[in-house]
């Protein structure tokens, strides 16, 4: 076994891995989606050529003498060339064109999404145009500081990216430590049922000392609403189903406290300050971009 035997081995490595994962995405065999493009792939196959451990003890225990010291010379050459053939290769495949890194990208498995279920149009509570390329949730309690404190991060967030951010406000009262946030975000679905639920909530979040009866209408006096038929609503609690199936969606989401973010469907787990969600909202855009793009890309020209 020579220095050179040994880099050959390595690149059988890289092509057996190629090769494998061809074979295991064709459909006629176990037609599984590829979680990687082509090109990341390769990568992945070039740095697996670099061996060490085991190599050395296998030649340990077949080889002595010239030979031994060959294979561990051949062994510590795979350690310097696995890694300068896998830079070139991502080196390479960060001056692709768009459009085919692009088809790559659509060509890997979806998504996996935390949340549970789809904003609805409809349905939904939205800032920010339906076609936007990134969606940003938050389950949030009205009477929770956090997610005061979280409140001018999103607007923040909303004037940065504009017309690429689409902000969705879903109910999650927690009760057992803030008796009154059950009643807030009833009145947010009053306030909504009279076309005012942005504003509604506006006063609510900015205002989290006053949640409880009678504050509410005289939020709902302030935007001119219909204060009657408001005071009744509440009264009779119409909108608590309402706020039960946000309850219950944060819930099959895995959303225990407040407030909890998804971007683009993926859960959020760590620091919302304005970096770190810009930074995400950034990235999902960029996704969001490159598989736009495949779309487009895989379409058939028009038959002129």
């Amino acid at each position: 076994m020579t220095p050179i035997s040994d880099d050959i081995a390595g690149f059988h490595a890289a092509v057996g891995i190629l090769t494998s994962v061809w074979l295991v995405s064709r459909p006629w065999l176990m037609g599984l989606r590829r979680g990687l493009s082509w090109p990341v792939t390769a990568g992945g196959g070039a740095i697996a050529g670099m061996g060490f451990t085991v190599s050395v003890l296998i030649a340990s225990i077949a080889l002595d003498g010239r030979e031994l010291e060959e294979a561990k010379l051949g062994v510590l050459a795979t350690i310097v060339v696995a890694p300068i053939v896998t830079w070139v290769i991502f080196q390479v495949t960060r001056r692709l064109p768009a459009d085919l890194r692009a088809r790559q990208i659509a060509g890997t498995y979806e998504d996996l999404l935390d949340l549970s279920e789809d904003v609805d149009p409809e349905r939904d509570h939205i800032r920010g145009p339906n076609d936007a390329p990134v969606t940003l949730v938050e389950y949030g309690d009205y009477e929770c500081p956090y997610c005061g404190r979280a409140e001018p991060v999103v607007r923040e967030l909303l004037d940065t990216f504009g017309d690429d951010l689409r902000y969705v406000w879903r109910h999650l009262p927690l009760n057992d430590v803030h008796p009154n946030a059950q009643n807030a975000a009833e009145a947010a679905e009053a306030a909504a049922a009279q076309g005012a639920f942005w504003e509604m909530h506006d006063k609510l979040i900015h205002n989290q000392d006053q949640l409880g009866a009678p504050e509410p209408e005289r939020h709902a006096a302030e935007l001119g609403l219909d204060v009657e038929r408001f005071r009744d609503e509440m009264r009779r609690r119409v909108y608590a189903p309402r706020v039960s199936e946000d309850v219950s969606s944060a819930d099959e989401s895995g959303v225990a406290g407040t407030p909890g973010f998804f971007i683009n469907g993926r859960r959020h787990r760590g620091a919302y300050d304005v970096q770190t969600l810009s930074n995400l909202v950034r990235a999902a855009r960029s996704r969001a971009r490159a598989t736009q793009s495949a779309a487009r890309a895989s379409e058939p020209e028009p038959i002129s």
